[in-house]
C-alpha cells in the first residue's frame, strides 16, 4: 500500500496501521468519532484508555489543543519530531472517544518520514494507539501487525521501528509538568527543561498488565531461580554476573548451562536494548516456550522505560 492509498483510507474513515519511530500505530482520523470507534473495536481496547493524536507540525498540534503554554513550545522545540507526547487541554473538535471523555488530549509529531508523509497527505491529525491487540506485544515491524490482525487491517510498511519503545508522555499545566509514562526520553532529560511537578492526567499504556507476550514472562534478579521447562533467558551483552537479592554473585554462563534454555544476549546500551526488545519477544513468542525470563535491567533513569514495559508485561512472582 502506498502513502497516497493509506491517506485516502484515513480520509474515508478507515483504520490503517502505519510506522512511527517508536512502534507501529493503528490509526484513524482523529476528528472523526466513527473512524476512531473502529480502532477500539479492532484492537479490543477499552474506551477508558485515551489515544495519542499524531500530527505533522506544531501548528497542527495547536489546532487540536485549547492551550499551548510556553513550556509546550520549549519541549516541542527540543524533542519534536520525536518520541515525546504532550498532554494538554483539548479543543472541542476532538471527539470524546479519542480522550476517554477527559478534557485533555495527548499529541506528538513522530520522527518517521513515512508517518509524517501520511499525516500531511491525509491532511488530518491521526489518532493511534500501538498496532497490537489490547495488552499484547507492541508491533515494531509490519509483519508483527499482520500477525496480530491478518487481513483485517491495511498496513503501510515503513520498515522496522528505530526506537522500539512507546513515547514518553508528560502532562502540562502552565509552566509545570508531570511524567505520566516513561519512554526513551528520560525523566532526567525532561527535568533539565522543567521541574517535575503538577497534577497527573491519565495516559495510554498505563494498565497494570500491558505489552505482554502470550508466553509467561518473568523478570529475575537471580538466574539461578529459573523455572523448569523449555524457555529463553534474555540477558544484557557483556553482563557476566547477576546480583541476587542477597547480593550474592551468580556467574551467568555456569548457571545457564542447560540444553533446554535458550540464551539471548541483549545490547548493553538502553537505546539499543529498547529497539530490539519487542522484536525479540515476538520471535520468542512464536516458539511456544514454557517461559521467558529477563534479567532485571539497571535502575538508572535511562532504563526506566524498559523496566516499565517489562514490569507491565511480566507475571508477578
Amino acid at each position: 500500500m502506498t502513502i497516497s492509498e493509506a491517506a485516502q483510507r484515513i480520509r474515508a474513515g478507515d483504520v490503517v496501521a502505519f510506522p512511527t519511530e517508536t512502534v507501529y500505530g493503528l490509526g484513524a482520523n482523529a476528528l472523526d468519532a466513527n473512524a476512531v470507534e473502529k480502532i477500539f473495536a479492532v484492537k479490543g481496547r477499552p474506551k477508558t484508555s485515551p489515544l495519542i493524536v499524531h500530527v505533522s507540525s506544531i501548528e497542527m498540534a495547536q489546532g487540536v489543543v485549547a492551550d499551548w503554554p510556553a513550556l509546550a513550545d520549549e519541549l516541542a522545540a527540543r524533542w519534536w519530531p520525536g518520541p515525546l507526547s504532550l498532554v494538554l487541554p483539548k479543543r472541542t473538535i476532538v471527539p470524546d472517544v479519542v480522550t476517554a471523555g477527559l478534557p485533555t488530549v495527548g499529541v506528538r509529531v513522530p520522527a518517521n518520514p513515512t508517518a509524517l508523509a501520511l499525516i500531511r497527505e491525509a491532511g488530518v491529525p491521526i489518532a493511534a494507539p500501538s498496532a497490537n491487540l489490547f495488552t499484547g506485544l507492541s508491533a515494531t515491524t509490519a509483519a508483527h501487525v499482520r500477525q496480530a490482525f491478518g487481513d483485517r487491517v491495511a498496513v503501510l510498511d515503513g520498515g522496522p521501528c528505530t526506537v522500539g519503545i512507546e513515547s514518553t508522555v508528560v502532562a502540562i499545566q502552565g509552566d509545570k509538568l508531570k511524567l505520566l509514562r516513561p519512554g526513551m526520553i528520560s525523566l532526567g532529560e525532561i527535568e533539565k527543561v522543567a521541574a517535575r511537578e503538577g497534577v497527573p492526567h491519565p495516559a495510554p499504556g498505563m494498565h497494570e498488565r500491558h505489552y505482554s507476550p502470550r508466553t509467561r514472562l518473568i523478570v529475575l534478579a537471580d538466574p539461578g531461580s529459573l523455572p523448569e521447562g523449555r524457555g529463553a533467558w534474555l540477558w544484557r551483552e557483556h553482563s557476566l554476573v547477576a546480583l541476587t537479592p542477597t547480593q550474592t554473585v551468580v556467574h551467568v554462563p555456569s548457571v545457564l548451562d542447560i540444553p533446554s534454555v535458550l540464551q539471548i544476549r541483549m545490547p548493553i546500551e538502553p537505546n539499543d536494548y529498547a529497539a530490539k526488545l519487542y522484536s525479540t519477544l515476538h520471535d520468542l513468542d512464536r516458539q511456544k516456550l514454557d517461559w521467558i525470563a529477563v534479567e532485571a535491567p539497571p535502575t538508572q533513569p535511562e532504563w526506566a522505560a524498559i523496566l516499565d514495559r517489562l514490569t507491565r508485561a511480566s507475571d508477578k512472582v
